[in-house]
Order: C-alpha cells, then structure tokens, then sequence
C-alpha cells in the first residue's frame, strides 16, 4: 500500500472515531449552554509547557493558560496577561504599584517607612516544561544603614497547565545582625479600576463596589479608611459607607478572596491554603479585599491586636521564616456575565483542592518543608468543670493548634514562629497534619469555657513523626459555684446588643445580615444615643444580655467635643453571705483599647477601686468593626466582706475617656460563690496515695526491724 494511501486511511479512521464521539457527546451530555460553560472551561485550562522569557530588565512566565511579567531585578508582577486581556494590573499605576512584597520595619534610619522589598539579584531556581521558578533577592550587609538587616528572597512559579501563578519568600537574620522590628508584612496585587468592580471575600460578604473616585468626591468620617459616599458613579451607593476594615477575617476563614470582572467574564483571586506562616493564631483578624481594587495576602499586621503583635527582634537575633506560598488565581465562565458568584464558588472550590494539596511538592527552597519533612499530632480533648460536668466530656469544636512553648494562651501574641491549628470534632478527636518539624506547645480553647488550655510537656516533631498524645482533660478556670452569669464564653462580643446603626451612616445590606451586624460604621456613637441621661444597668434575673447589654463599654461622647467615663452597673441579690471567705469575679474580655477597667463593689467610689486592670490593650477592634480583639481572662477575688446579704452592685468603670474608641467589649462575666473547689479526681488520687504511702512506710518499718 502506498504510504500516502496508508496515511489517508489512518485519518479518515481518526476522523470517524472522532465524529462518534461528538455524536455520544450531543446524545448524552447536558443542554447546549452547559455544553458551553464546559466546553469554555476545557480551553481555559488547556496550556502548553511553562517557558520563561529574559528580556531587558523583564521576566516574562507563560503556560499557554495567563503570562506573568515581573521586572529584573526588583521581582515586582508589572503585568498579568489572561484571556485576551493584556494586563489585569492597574497600568495607571507606576510599575511599583501593581503587585508587591512590601513590609513596615522600625529601627535607625527605617521607622515606619513602606519598603516594598524589591530585589537586588535575580536568578533562575528551576526552569522547564511543568515549572518555572524564578528569584529574586536582596542581601543586607553592615553598609547599607538604612535597610532593614533582614536578608529576602521573594520567589514566583508557574506550573503547567495552572490558571495561575504562586509567590512565597524568606526572610532570614543571621547572627550578628542588629535588631529590628517588623510592624507589617504582606503581598499586595491591584487589579485594574476598568475592569474589576465585583468583590467576594465569603458566602455572605459580595458585592458591586464602589470606585476608588466615589471616595475622593466623599466625606471623610472620623478615621481617613471610613468615607460617606455623597456623589458616587453608581447612584444607588449614595449614602453608604465604605471602610475597608468591614471586609476583614479571621485567619482560619481567610483562606481566598478577590474580584470580578463581568465583560470579558474573569475573575482574579488571592487564595492562601495555610495559616501556619501567619501570626496570632485562627482568631486573629486580618483586611483581606477593598477599594482599590485592592487584594492581599497579610503575614505580620497590627490588625485587631495592636503593637503586641510587632516582631521584635534583640540585637544578634538569628531567625529565618518562610511567607506562603499563596496562589493567585484566575478562572472564567460566561454564567458569570450575569452572575459574578459562579467565578467566586469556582474560586473556593481551587481553594480547597489547593488546601488539599499542602504542603506543597514542587517548591525548591530548603527552607520550606514538606510532607516528608512534617510529622502528625493527634488526640482527643476533653473538659472537665467540677461545678456544670459530673465527669470529663469531650470538648467538641474546640480549636486546638501547635505554636512556640509558651504560657497558656500566649499563641494569639506569638509572631515569630509556626502555628498549625485544627478544629476538634464532636468527640474532641484532633488531628493536626502536615506540621513542621520542632518543638511546640499545644494549645487550645474550648467554646462555651473560659480560659486557655496549654499540655503540660513540649512536644517535639520529627520528620515523618505520628504523635499520639491520648486522651487530654482541660479544665476551666473555677474557685466556686456560679451565682450567675452574663454572656456566651466565645471570646466575642457577638451575642450582646449590637444596636442599629445612625441614619446617617448606612452600610450595604448583605445576605445574611445577622453574623455581619457589627460590621457598621459609628456603632460606638449609638452608647450616648441610647443612654443620654445615666449608664447601663443590668439587673441579674431580669435583664437580657441580648437587649440590655450594650456589644462595646465606650466613653460617653459630648456636645463639646470631649469624653468621658462610663460606669456600668450590675444589680444582684444574694441570700446569704460568707464573709469568712471569698468569691470569685471571673472576668472575660473579648478586645480592649487603652482602656482601664475598674471593679468596685457596693461603692462606686471607692479609692483605689477594689480591682483594676491598669491600661491595657490596643486592638482598635472597636472602631475596626471587629466583634473582638485579643482576648483577656482576669479571675477577680472577691472578699466576702465587701458583699452584703440581699441587694448588691458591681460597678464597672472604663476610666480612660479621652477618645471615643477606648474601651473594652466583654466576652462573658461569672459570678462565683463562697471558695469550695473540689476535683474529684484530685481527691481520689489523694484517697488512694495516702494507704500507698502508709503501706510502704509500715514495710520499711517491718523490713528495718527484722534486720
């Protein structure tokens, strides 16, 4: 057969074969347009081999799927190219400003200055058909007094056939170098105003955006981050607020957020599959997308804890740390013309396989560890309170994690290490995967109870390592029964009166109202409103926490400009009285900013109070729109004496009054009665050691007589 025949036979099979198959695929696929949508989505994540272009102080990667510009040798991302748009960066920004590393570092010569990182060295790390990695580094030595002793290395990769790209970096001191402090880390991207107008950062939070011109034309209201909308672009805006702190979340829910564009259908996505590179632990809060637009990925922030959460480094110090990798993801999808929120639930759902997939397998650095590297701990919690459990019950849903050794509680301020935190199941079962190895405390907090739990020895990981821990039992701060008590122990205020907002200050209506009330603007200003005449008074029996209780204990603002203190009373009664003996206050703070928090009882003037915290924190989460910021536990001894038989009042006074946001918000308050712990345990391990201890002595008696 001749060879041209042979060839025109092996086609025509080809294609008939291929005319079959197009023929099943009408017959049993889904209608037409769901034909498309698939159909669009197949070519959007069809690519070629990665490639990597050197140009004139430009790299340039490309997949065949998006092409990420980056210039030499600062490693700044100058473009992102993707379904036939060249540049999703805003090009009105200088190439400086479109996607960054930057920190804020405080030390001589550098205090307080934005230093975007940019790099002094490029090189190739690995480079062929699946991957690309590419570096870029800024080395610090003695001679450069104003940059900050921190050696960088900010590393990008593309994968094959990946709509998208990752970015990580280390940053490392070596010993000798002079100490520092670090107030800020993070990556930023900023995608173009043209385009981009549709924001999501969760299910209930999405939305159409206002411009970054509506802001300029607005009214700037007590801080420059809140601004009244008085003559928007987009009418239906006019009179909302827009504050960048109402998108904010906590660690372990910001995991991908970002924006969309609905012509062409792309969207642009910052997903973060691990907090173990991020400071303070799963509570603490963090500004995620806003105006801009802005995305960002925060590693080292102030953020809803205040300067407790700077990294400070001694002189000498030697610390190394890898930030991420994060993923930036682009997806497309002509449902989403109509319907921005099919590119956001096509985003979470790469986040979870991205979430699946860590640690990583394809990141080069020796610094970063991965799954060999890593070992497991396991467990289960349980929760044992003398006074509410007649024996140990599992701590169902408690968050339990690994930091650096530590007091109980001290990971929601540690900032220099690794966190790696999971939340119990039911039964209390824990399992923590993928840790580094070293040496961790493990930590954990349990809903509904006060306090922090902390195991009792370091607990070492070695690569390859599964550490079965058994059975743990927490137990809550007690010293007696509870006489009553005000709140939900849940380290926030949420369940208190979270009151509506003025008039003046509307802020978007998004789908699930109830979780996102606090996240309006001026509700500290409501306090005065509400009480103008005299301060809260919560009778015990009668009031409602959910009504009666105020969400935040604010200064009282007046007419004049000023402020002043504001005390809070709660009203109780008691049957009787041990004054032999002493109660017990215990007192759960969910934030705190430069507030003083005074308790006195049944004398409001008593000098010096009869407790006070003395000046404590500075979270700000009052006027961040937070429910809560760093938590407080003070467990308040109360002496008998000072508590009468019938009517009893505890005032509760915030003396700092010279701003509107300093105060406290309350987790949970608890009354206990006279002194009377008893752990069971405890006693039966007192009932039995005591005939152990007297049976060997009289052995050793008998045994030294026969000799």
């Amino acid at each position: 057969m001749p060879e041209n025949m042979g060839c025109g036979l092996l086609r025509r099979r080809f294609l008939d074969w291929w005319h079959l198959e197009m023929i099943i695929a009408l017959l049993f696929l889904s209608p037409a347009a769901e034909c498309r949508h698939h159909h669009q989505q197949r070519r959007s994540l069809k690519g070629a081999g990665v490639q990597l272009d050197i140009q004139d102080h430009q790299a340039v990667m490309n997949n065949g799927i998006l092409s990420v510009s980056l210039s030499v040798p600062d490693g700044l991302v100058t473009g992102i190219s993707y379904q036939g748009i060249k540049n999703l960066l805003e090009t009105k920004n200088p190439e400086n400003d479109r996607g960054y590393w930057d920190a804020i570092w405080h030390g001589p010569g550098i205090d307080g200055e934005l230093d975007k990182l940019q790099g002094t060295s490029f090189e190739i790390i690995t480079n062929d058909e699946s991957e690309v990695e590419i570096s870029f580094t800024r080395t610090w030595d003695a001679s450069q007094n104003n940059v900050a002793p921190v050696h960088i290395d900010k590393r990008f990769i593309m994968l094959r056939d990946t709509p998208g790209f990752y970015t990580y970096a280390i940053f490392q001191r070596l010993e000798g170098f002079p100490g520092v402090r670090m107030e800020e880390s993070r990556v930023v991207f900023k995608p173009r105003q043209d385009l981009f107008h549709y924001m999501a950062v969760s299910d209930d939070r999405q939305r159409f955006m206002p411009m970054p011109e509506d802001r300029l034309s607005g009214q700037v209201l007590d801080y420059p981050e809140a601004v009244l909308l008085t003559r928007p672009s987009n009418r239906a805006l006019r009179g909302e607020v827009d504050d960048k702190y109402f998108y904010s979340s906590e660690n372990k829910d910001n995991k991908v957020h970002g924006w969309v564009c609905t012509d062409p259908p792309v969207g642009i996505w910052m997903i973060t599959p691990s907090s173990e590179f991020r400071i303070g632990g799963p509570f603490k809060q963090e500004l995620t997308s806003h105006v801009g637009p802005t995305m960002l990925s925060t590693f080292v922030s102030r953020h809803y804890a205040g300067e407790d959460l700077d990294v400070k480094f001694q002189d000498g110090e030697p610390w190394t740390k890898v930030l991420g990798p994060v993923f930036v993801y682009l997806n497309t999808d002509t449902a989403a013309e109509n319907d921005p929120s099919v590119l956001w639930n096509d985003a979470k759902n790469k986040m979870n396989q991205e979430v699946a997939s860590w640690p990583y397998d394809f990141v080069h650095s020796i610094d970063y560890m991965k799954s060999d590297q890593r070992g497991i701990v396991r467990g289960r919690l349980f929760v044992r309170d003398w006074f509410v459990d007649e024996r140990s019950v599992p701590a169902s849903y408690a968050y339990v994690g690994l930091a650096m050794p530590g007091a109980p509680g001290s990971w929601q301020r540690e900032n220099k290490g690794y966190q790696f935190w999971t939340q119990a199941d039911n039964d209390g079962n824990f399992f923590i995967k993928g840790v580094r190895a070293g040496t961790y405390n493990l930590y954990a907090t349990v809903p509904g109870r006060i306090g922090d739990y902390k195991y009792v020895t370091d607990i070492s990981v070695i690569p390859g390592s599964d550490v079965e821990l058994g059975d743990l039992v927490y137990k809550p701060p007690r010293n007696g029964a509870t006489l009553w008590e005000i709140g939900v122990a849940d380290r926030t205020a949420a369940e208190f009166y979270v009151p509506t907002p003025s008039p003046m200050f509307r802020v978007h209506d998004f789908e699930d109202e109830g979780p996102n009330k606090f996240r309006e603007y001026g509700l500290w200003k409501r306090y005065t409103d509400l009480y103008p005449l005299g301060d809260l008074v919560y009778t015990v029996g009668t009031s409602d926490y959910a009504r009666d209780w105020f969400y935040a204990h604010v200064t009282r603002s007046f007419e004049n400009g000023t402020y002043g203190a504001t005390t809070w009373s709660i009203v109780f009664d008691l049957e009787s009285v041990n004054r032999a003996s002493y109660y017990t206050l215990q007192l759960a703070l969910a934030s705190a900013q430069e507030a003083e928090l005074q308790v006195r009882f049944n004398d409001g003037e008593a000098q010096p109070p009869h407790f006070t915290t003395g000046i404590i924190g500075s979270d700000n989460a009052i006027a961040r729109h937070g429910i809560h910021g760093l938590y407080w536990l003070f467990s308040v001894r109360i002496a008998g004496t000072w508590l009468v038989q019938g009517r009893n009042i505890i005032f509760l006074t915030q003396a700092g009054a010279t701003s509107p946001w300093r105060g406290v918000m309350y987790d949970y308050i608890r009354l206990e009665g006279p002194d009377q712990y008893r752990d069971p345990s405890d006693a039966a391990f007192k009932c039995t050691s005591l005939p152990s201890l007297f049976s060997l002595s009289i052995s050793l008696f008998l045994l030294l007589f026969s000799w």
